[in-house]
């Protein structure tokens, strides 16, 4: 059996390129099939997948009898609409260990913009259930992600691999505590309701500003967010028209198009009679037109410029990942030695098939012999006769082929077999 991964992310890809690649949770089930489906039952029958995608990162990691890399690349280059050799240029595919390794890493936060992060592995447990409901998930991607999963649990109680960690939501806090120097003078605008959008709304409440407002496809979903913080909920078709009110603006949704264009912001900071805004988009693909971030009056962030900030603290944890690398290593041999006694799966059921059958023919042959009342001593030496002749024919057939070299290995592996004592 091989495990391989594909994946781009925040250190290998820029932000336009990963916004490719980038898929929501409700559209992994297709993708899902649609990736099966492209390897062919006749080539890569029961390939097992699974996707994780987030702001920095989408990887795919498959398991089958053999490794199919440069299937996989083909399929997500065409899925993005970009040339495969401009994928590899920007991806890194991995294959067993080191794509064992890999895994581990994510789930345990070393290999996130923000060192020791949590987030990432609640986003690869919906990764496993997505793929788990698609049917894409097998035994062996199964104990790939239950391992990784323990594997970060022992790393973030062993070590303090996530101490000092600053997160996006409160990277944002903090720049925008730099432009402005009382927060609480603020109108904060979320765009969206996912996750990140609550982490982030969850910061800068903890700053008390004027009013926090979510905007929200869904009315209802944002209502539910905005209670929390005793802020507002608008519908996401109003956010033009309300723009200029907002100081503040933290976008993070699934659209795979820009909800804010550079006309809309323009038109706000007239209102605002050219106030500035800070503005932090979080989402792949972006939520806000790159070209906002040339306005002389607009502060816009993306997750890649956000990166010099969650940095800090890189030093304190450093100690740590030593730590969590032994850990680690420890969990890819566990699993390698797991993946490779699969391997003898399909052996074992052959030999019980095998071993079956002669069971129940020479008890087919001794109920006969009971039948015509012959003597029971007699029936039962003969049938445990019978069996043992069955189980030492072939051994006996290879002790006398071959060469005398052969003859030799195969005397000391039948030895070893047949001959061991009792310990």
């Amino acid at each position: 059996m091989a495990v391989w991964a594909l994946g781009l992310n925040h250190t290998t890809a820029p932000l336009d390129l990963r916004g490719r690649f980038a898929f929501a949770l409700d559209q992994l089930t297709p993708t899902l099939h649609s990736l099966r489906s492209s390897f062919g039952a006749s080539r890569h029958p029961d390939v097992e997948a699974a996707i994780i995608s987030t702001c920095n990162r989408t990887e795919i990691y498959c398991a089958a009898d053999h490794a199919a890399l440069d299937h996989t690349v083909g399929w997500l280059a065409e899925s993005g609409g970009v040339a495969p050799a401009l994928l590899r240029s920007h991806a890194y595919t991995l294959e067993n260990d080191q794509a064992a390794r890999h895994a581990f890493r994510v789930a345990s936060g070393l290999d996130s913009m923000v060192l020791g992060e949590a987030q990432i592995l609640g986003q690869m447990k919906d990764a496993v259930r997505a793929a788990e409901s698609a049917g894409a998930l097998g035994s062996t991607l199964n104990q790939l992600f239950q391992r990784s999963f323990a594997v970060a649990k022992e790393v973030r109680t062993a070590t303090e691999i996530g101490a000092h960690s600053i997160s996006m939501a409160a990277a944002s806090v903090r720049l925008a505590s730099q432009l402005f120097e009382d927060l609480q003078q603020t109108r904060v605008l979320f765009v969206g309701a996912g996750e990140m959008i609550d982490l982030a709304a969850t910061h800068f409440a903890a700053r008390s500003p004027k009013s926090m407002v979510i905007a929200n496809r869904t009315l209802e979903r944002g209502e539910k967010l905005a209670s929390r913080f005793g802020g507002e909920a608008m519908r996401l078709a109003d956010l033009p028209g309300r723009l200029a009110e907002f100081d503040i603006v933290i976008s993070c949704t699934a659209s795979t198009l820009p909800l804010i264009g550079l006309g809309a912001v323009e038109r706000a900071l007239k209102q605002r009679k050219h106030r500035p805004m800070f503005m932090v988009d979080l989402a792949v693909p972006r939520d806000i037109e790159p070209e906002v971030k040339a306005l002389s009056d607009v502060y816009l962030y993306t997750v890649d410029d956000l990166a010099q900030v969650v940095q800090q603290g890189q030093a304190q944890r450093q100690a740590a990942v030593a730590q969590a690398e032994v850990i680690i290593d420890a969990g890819v041999q566990s699993f390698m030695h797991w993946l490779g006694q699969r391997g003898t799966v399909p052996l074992i059921q052959q030999l019980n098939a095998q071993t079956d059958a002669w069971r129940a023919a020479e008890m087919a042959r001794a109920k006969k012999l009971l039948a015509k009342g012959e003597d029971v001593d007699a029936v039962l030496e003969a049938m445990s006769r019978g069996l043992t002749q069955k189980m030492l024919h072939g051994a006996m057939a290879e002790l006398h082929a071959g060469d005398a070299a052969a003859r030799e290995q195969t005397a000391q592996t039948i030895a070893r077999l047949f001959l061991r004592k009792e310990r």
